[in-house]
């Protein structure tokens, strides 16, 4: 795609409508001004992968490609432009957007397609040769399947600029709903309440069944344990029971003896 572009100098105030940018590779650096309008149009059909070719006026003409846009973060328009000058035919590394087509299996039992890696690098054999996009049918994918960098076809003189075991896509399992979420939550508070021993078996099964609240289930259970224990005293006095009865016989035993 075209850009007609105005020179300018690096501290020069720009025209109405006009925004700064700047071309560059290692051997030079040009600055030109260009109307925001026309490359806001251009950049949403190209966005980093399509190439332009620059005109600046009274100058030269050169292909590039954009490699950063600062934007104004309050009206989301661009600003400043950065382009990255290119070689007809010569191999250029660039970041290509990840697609999907198709409706996975592990989608229709309820799983989800993710797409780790939104921008996969590649090496193109030259400028136009860069793809828009690169799409991964994933039809036949089913729920813990994946897909790597290695599995995405490319186009014709193309290699990858990462390693083939990237994983780009996943199919998920079904997220949980927010009833299924409090309950699982629920589950593992129990259990760790079971281990430290404010909960018992039973009382800990009758919360996870809606048959008791935690702080009813903790009530019941320490009631339970405070049953079961001793009373304080009570093997002291049983103990000075057995040996008070212990000396009646003794005593009963001496008088007949006599």
């Amino acid at each position: 795609m075209e850009l007609t572009a105005k020179p300018r100098t690096p501290k020069q105030k720009l025209d109405e409508g006009m925004i700064a940018a700047v071309a560059y590779n290692k051997e030079k650096n040009v600055s030109f001004a260009l109307d925001r309008k026309a490359f806001d149009r251009a950049f949403r059909q190209q966005s980093t992968t399509g190439l332009f070719d620059i005109t600046v006026e009274g100058g030269e003409t050169f292909p590039a490609l954009v490699k950063t846009v600062q934007m104004d973060k309050r009206k989301r328009t661009p600003i400043h432009v950065d382009f990255y000058m290119v070689t007809y035919g010569e191999p250029i590394e660039v970041a290509v957007p990840v697609h999907t087509t198709g409706r996975s299996q592990g989608e229709i039992q309820g799983g989800l397609v993710d797409i780790v890696v939104h921008n996969l690098s590649i090496v193109a054999p030259g400028p136009r040769r860069i793809p828009q996009e690169l799409v991964v049918d994933v039809t036949k994918l089913n729920i813990g399947d994946h897909v790597t960098a290695g599995d995405v076809k490319l186009p014709n003189g193309c290699t990858l600029a990462v390693d083939p075991e990237l994983t780009i896509i996943s199919v998920l399992p079904p997220r949980l709903t927010a009833e299924e979420l409090e309950a699982e939550t629920q589950a593992a508070q129990v259990a760790g309440m079971v281990a430290s021993g404010e909960l018992s078996e039973e009382a800990a099964e009758a919360v996870l069944e809606g048959d008791a609240s935690v702080e009813e289930a903790k009530a019941e259970t320490a009631a339970a344990t405070e049953e079961d224990a001793p009373k304080e005293g009570t093997e002291g006095r049983n103990l000075d029971k057995d040996n008070h009865k212990a000396e009646e016989i003794r005593s009963e035993s001496g008088q007949e003896n006599n």
